[in-house]
């Protein structure tokens, strides 16, 4: 990457391990798509609510030549304490899948249908 990753911590404490975890989990993205320019990592855990548990929202941008890549992982109703570990992984997980379909439409890898419908 040509800008170092970035990651930031909303409403929790600034938590090395996650931190850690998350440059790896971006290291693992250049596997996928050698040309990515930044990643910048958001970890929130917008309610603290007792009686739902912690739940935790990750979103990653990723800006590639000629696009930028989002993606907005928040955590379903159903997911009561669930682990960050989980939430990164999903995150990260959506992430890599549209950076192979971001490169496959580069390389034009992307299956066309015919333009003439009969």
């Amino acid at each position: 990457m040509q800008i170092p990753v970035q990651v930031t911590f909303r409403d929790i404490p600034v938590d090395d391990h996650i931190e850690a975890e998350c440059l790896r989990e971006a290291q693992k993205l250049e596997r996928y798509y050698d040309r990515i320019t930044s990643c910048r990592i958001v970890v929130a855990q917008p309610h603290r609510h007792h009686r739902k548990g912690n739940q935790y929202d990750v979103r990653i941008d990723l800006t590639v030549p000629g696009a930028e890549i989002v993606i907005n992982r928040e955590p379903p109703q159903n997911h009561r304490d669930e682990e960050w570990q989980v939430a990164l992984h999903e995150a990260f997980n959506r992430a890599r899948r549209r950076l192979e379909d971001h490169v496959h439409k580069i390389r034009g890898e992307v299956k066309k249908h015919d333009t003439e419908p009969d």
